[in-house]
């Protein structure tokens, strides 16, 4: 007859406990630094957003100043100003979207497909140094490139073909237009990079096995080189979506000018200038508190059909 014996637990040697707690100690020790500065300047600064319920007062401060209930929500919500800021950012948002995103997609598969690999690290590099420009340095190259006068580059590439000058800067309707190309030269190379690394990833045979079987370059991009990027564009797709309301303070603020008028208010500027020029900080931070949470509600949605339909999210 065949009998099974129970065999007891080893006990964990007390070296290998000393040396699991040390190990998490030491862990610990190197996330304390970052919770605290996450704790600091993330979660207690929180505690501000109370005065877009109040008539806050620098002089009384936030515990002192009288509640005021949501004055400052209906207020915004019912001024025609606001309306057309936030139909400036969600139409420079979809812009960049369309073009800003898909940009780096189609930049990494073409550069991919060059033959040469001294042509790829060559474009790879220089479509890189943009990135590490400030938009200072951005708005004053395109405002040389798209200068009204003879000095302007463009304006003397066309005056050879008996052409211009134009003013591009002045137009209110190419102002959207430029700020989204500005932001895709200077960022498509380092959004790049990710794709550049996925695509590395890919498995090699799959490309020989499409070319047995017939299939050209057009059609392993679509069925190979495509689907193996599908996991880091949805993630990447996720993120730009969650930031719908934020075009970018900088690039607008700095590119923007008296001629183009209302076209270049964008809700990060519509800010600036009501909150602290005019020092309507209540309902400035009202304002940021409604795109916040709507941001934070797109992402969450946008999560959801992204798992529903291509069974990939960001958790």
């Amino acid at each position: 007859m065949r009998t099974t014996a129970k065999t007891a637990k080893r006990p964990v040697p007390a070296a290998v406990k000393r040396s699991q707690r040390a190990r998490s100690l030491r862990l610990a020790t190197l996330l304390l630094p970052s919770m605290v500065l996450l704790f600091l300047f993330y979660y207690i600064p929180l505690y501000g957003l109370s005065i877009s319920f109040q008539d806050y007062s620098l002089y009384l401060g936030i515990t002192r100043s009288p509640f005021a209930g949501f004055k400052y929500y209906i207020q915004f919500l019912t001024d025609p100003v606001f309306w057309n800021v936030l139909k400036n950012t969600l139409t420079i948002s979809f812009w960049d979207i369309a073009a800003g995103f898909t940009a780096p997609i189609l930049f990494a598969i073409l550069v991919t497909e060059m033959g040469s690999r001294r042509y790829k690290v060559t474009v790879q590099t220089i479509s890189y140094l943009p990135n590490f420009l400030s938009w200072i340095i951005v708005s004053m190259i395109f405002n040389q490139v798209l200068s009204p006068y003879d000095s302007g580059l463009l304006n003397q590439v066309l005056g050879v073909f008996g052409l211009g000058p134009y003013t591009y800067l002045t137009v209110p309707a190419y102002f959207k237009p430029i700020v989204v190309i500005a932001d895709i030269w200077k960022n498509v190379g380092w959004n790049a990079i990710l794709y550049f690394a996925t695509m590395a990833g890919i498995d090699q045979s799959l490309y020989e096995a499409a070319f047995i079987d017939g299939a050209g370059r057009i059609k392993q991009i679509w069925h190979i080189t495509l689907p193996g990027m599908a996991p880091i564009i949805s993630l990447q797709f996720l993120l730009k979506i969650s930031n719908i309301f934020n075009v970018g303070f900088d690039r607008i603020f700095l590119m923007s000018n008296a001629a183009i008028g209302s076209t270049g208010d964008v809700l990060s500027t519509y800010i600036y200038r009501v909150g602290l020029t005019q020092s309507q900080f209540s309902l400035t931070t009202a304002i940021g508190l409604v795109q916040s949470l709507i941001g934070f509600t797109i992402l969450i949605v946008a999560n959801r059909i992204s798992k529903r339909v291509t069974g990939m999210g960001l958790y």
